[in-house]
């Protein structure tokens, strides 16, 4: 069956339940402290993890064009989920169909026991999805666009200037906190992105290559970020290129392959 998962690791070097470890041990975070000096969560209880997402022989076509073979899958709660393949693979068609905002031909995925789908407000409260570039307002600043997040979700007004900037903090963009998102590089687009899609409240992180346009230094911040949220329990399910992050954040892998030649012209 195609897209079977596989456990990252055995019992050489496997990551054990609170586990600091991360790319590149010992880089600075944005404060000047050392990234393995930063305080770690303790692992939760069962009853406070994330969601478990279970998807059985899901597959989406188009017409005759096969975007996505049948895949099934398991992540346990609390745990990362790294789906790997080659592009074209059907990997973000894959994850959107987790998220619940693509319905699959066949097949189906639930997240605990409830079917994925944004439209369900229980689904939409837990999932928080980074798949693609979210809508971004031009004469909002970085700071507008995290306070917006921050009132939709009904948070204390009164606190709220200090969430803000310690959202950006996180991603060590808090000094472009006034910059609108079109005065942005690419690494910092992408920075802003994912600080959009962590400062959300979610039990269910769903990141589409998250590695993209940052540089080796960002990239293993993100990673110990993702990291910290998983051992912190929240459930992940990523794709992601790059062999150390993959390394730094993966209970499991899912090798994706891509549709077969009958399958894709089917």
């Amino acid at each position: 069956m195609k897209g079977n998962g596989r456990k990252q690791r055995g019992a050489q070097g496997g990551r054990q339940p609170g586990s600091t470890k991360g790319p590149q041990p010992g880089a600075e975070d944005g404060q000047g402290r050392r990234r393995s000096e930063r305080t770690r969560p303790q692992r939760r209880s069962p009853e406070e993890l994330g969601p478990r997402v279970v998807a059985d022989g899901v597959t989406k076509r188009i017409g005759e064009v096969t975007l996505l073979a049948p895949t099934s899958m398991k992540v346990p709660p609390g745990t990362c989920l790294v789906v790997r393949g080659p592009n074209g693979a059907g990997k973000t068609t894959l994850l959107r169909i987790l998220a619940g905002t693509l319905e699959p031909t066949e097949g189906t995925v639930r997240i605990d026991d409830r079917p994925a789908d944004e439209r369900d407000p229980v689904v939409r409260a837990r999932v928080a999805a980074l798949l693609g570039a979210p809508t971004a307002y031009r004469d909002l600043t970085l700071a507008d666009h995290l306070t917006l997040v921050d009132s939709t979700w009904g948070r204390d007004p009164a606190t709220c200037a200090t969430r803000v900037t310690d959202g950006l903090a996180l991603l060590e963009i808090d000094h472009l906190a006034t910059r609108f998102p079109h005065e942005l590089s690419s690494g910092q687009g992408q920075l802003f992105r994912l600080a959009l899609t962590f400062f959300r409240p979610s039990e269910l992180l769903v990141l589409d290559e998250p590695e993209q346009r940052l540089d080796t230094d960002k990239r293993a911040l993100v990673a110990d970020l993702i990291a910290e949220r998983r051992d912190a329990g929240t459930t992940v399910v990523m794709a992601c290129h790059d062999p150390a992050m993959t390394d730094a954040v993966a209970d499991h892998v899912l090798a994706v392959d891509p549709a077969e030649p009958a399958e894709r012209a089917r």
